[in-house]
């Protein structure tokens, strides 16, 4: 694909990260950002599994989307324990997504700090994010459109983004986040999605203790290169634009696509994403010579 390495920095201060990055929304690495919290030397997986090995954990996989499954609801449940071991044991596509390890542990809240960084940051419990060798988090961006710091722990991690101006080649599913999950973005079929060609990105593989900084609505995709896990800290969109589609897509695209799911069942499914090559073709006819 077309895509760019990411920036890095070593260190950064409130004003360079600001001024270079969050004003002009650019994504940005910073390798050495939180090696003085008690995390960069204490977080591992085994150290999750210790003070968390008997929590009872979410799970999802990359099946598709189902009109029968509610908003974001878990495929499996398992001890975290039990979790890590698979993990660490072989590949597998189970992930943690958006959980709130910290409230059940409330221990883990003394190993990080929040960074004063040049972004307000929502001061909610961070959510954590894991993954086994392999796993892949299909692409989207979120539903609030936040400015979002994500910090890797444990191995390596592919993350390739996009800014929304490359919306019209992602053939992004309507009333969703989404792009069509049968794209396979570690080797795109061109002529199956041709639009994608044109679409122009980032990409960086993170380690251990460094952080990501993707700017308000970029989609992500998520490759976990070996097991590992993530923690993202996020700050409100500062465009009255993007703000404006945060409340849309959480007080009504959210509540509507549940309705027709509900309504339509599979049938709204295979629209949307039919919807999504006949959307995308004809925005991408415009770019063609």
């Amino acid at each position: 694909m077309n895509l760019t390495q990411i920036e890095r920095v070593k260190k950064i201060t409130k004003e360079d990260f600001y001024n270079n990055y969050v004003k002009k929304q650019k994504p940005v690495v910073v390798e050495q950002l939180i090696n003085d919290w008690p995390a960069f030397s204490k977080w591992d997986l085994n150290y999750i599994k210790a003070v968390a090995g008997d929590k009872i954990v979410p799970l999802y996989d990359d099946r598709p989307v189902s009109h029968k499954e509610g908003f974001n609801e878990a495929h499996k449940k398992m001890k975290m324990a039990d979790y890590i071991d698979l993990l660490q044991s072989k590949p597998t596509n189970y992930r943690i997504f958006l959980y709130n390890l910290m409230k059940e542990v409330p221990l883990l809240k003394l190993d990080f700090k929040w960074p004063d960084i040049g972004l307000r940051l929502i001061r909610q419990l961070p959510m954590l994010f894991f993954g086994g060798e392999n796993s892949k988090v299909f692409m989207h961006y979120d539903i609030d459109y936040s400015n979002i710091l994500h910090f890797h722990f444990h191995g390596k991690k592919r993350c390739v983004i996009f800014p929304q101006s490359e919306t019209p080649f992602m053939y992004k599913v309507p009333h969703a986040l989404i792009a069509r999950e049968d794209i396979d973005f570690d080797n795109p079929d061109y002529e199956k999605w041709p639009a994608l060609k044109n679409a122009k990105g980032f990409v960086c593989d993170l380690s251990h203790g460094e952080m990501l900084y993707m700017p308000e609505g970029y989609w992500h995709y998520m490759k976990y290169l070996t097991p590992g896990f993530s923690m993202s800290l996020r700050a409100f969109p500062r465009n009255a634009m993007n703000l404006s589609k945060a409340v849309y897509n959480i007080f009504i695209m959210r509540h509507y696509d549940v309705f027709m799911r509900k309504w339509k069942g599979q049938e709204w499914i295979d629209y949307k994403n039919a919807q999504a090559v006949i959307r995308t073709n004809k925005k991408f006819s415009k770019y063609l010579p």
